[in-house]
């Protein structure tokens, strides 16, 4: 009896020591495992970090060379226009009401067109070699706040939004009936017109409205900075999608 009993203790014990080293290797695998895990994203982050950071020096380049050229192109036009370039946001604003539009039309005045014909074609010439990494050519039309004195704050709004809205759409009718523009198609392609009646109204040093200041056309360059930083990151060696090294890519084009 003690002979058996000597047996099954070895068996039993036998048996402990190989749970406890399949549990070991158990424990071994699942920790080879984590650390790869941990290392891959590791490795994404950084890959993500560089990219991030890559696409932003390349953006802060793209503006900057932007700027360069509209300023060496129009710095001396700008006073006989009565024009400014806002280098932070690539906006060139055409600021002297009387000249753009008669008093609550869109119909554009004859010193605006003859603006508009020497503009617009140089303007697109300058920004052609950025073609690339422009997303949008925006021309924004503003107004103040003011209509008929009778007229309530929030109908004063919307009148104002048609408006500016008409006026945009004139601008860019104007900019597609050029004979110079014709063969732009990327420009076509980029050029949006939008109203903002006065969402953005100009204010003096005391916080008040600028009437005649807000009524303004602006010309504004947007690149495909925040497109590209939604592009998906790919790992050397492994597509993106996960669909194979010929699946076409999902990267915009930058003409979105």
């Amino acid at each position: 009896m003690n002979g058996i009993s000597t047996s099954s203790a070895k068996t039993s014990h036998q048996e402990d020591d190989f749970h406890w080293i399949a549990l070991s290797d158990l424990m071994s695998s699942l920790m080879m495992i984590f650390l790869f895990l941990a290392l891959l994203y590791m490795v994404q982050v950084t890959r993500t970090h560089a990219v991030e950071t890559e696409v932003r020096m390349t953006a802060v380049e793209s503006r900057q060379a932007i700027y360069r050229a509209l300023d060496e192109e129009f710095r001396e036009d700008l006073v006989r226009w009565n024009a400014e370039f806002d280098r932070p946001t690539l906006t060139l604003r055409f600021r002297e009401p009387d000249v753009l539009f008669d008093r609550n039309s869109a119909r554009i005045k004859p010193e605006f067109d003859t603006i508009l014909r020497d503009f617009l074609p140089r303007y697109v010439a300058q920004l052609r070699p950025f073609r690339e990494v422009i997303r949008e050519i925006r021309v924004e039309g503003h107004t103040s706040s003011e209509w008929n004195p009778n007229t309530n704050p929030l109908d004063a709004y919307f009148a104002n939004m048609d408006l500016s809205q008409q006026r945009t759409q004139a601008v860019l009718r104007f900019a597609y009936g050029l004979d110079s523009l014709q063969q732009e198609q990327w420009f076509r392609e980029r050029i949006a017109a939008v109203g903002l009646s006065s969402s953005r109204p100009v204010r003096d040093a005391s916080g008040r409205e600028d009437p005649r200041a807000s009524r303004r056309v602006e010309f504004s360059v947007l690149t495909d900075f925040e497109a590209r930083l939604l592009e998906p990151i790919k790992l050397e060696g492994a597509p993106a999608d996960g669909k194979g090294a010929d699946h076409p890519s999902s990267a915009p084009n930058g003409s979105s």
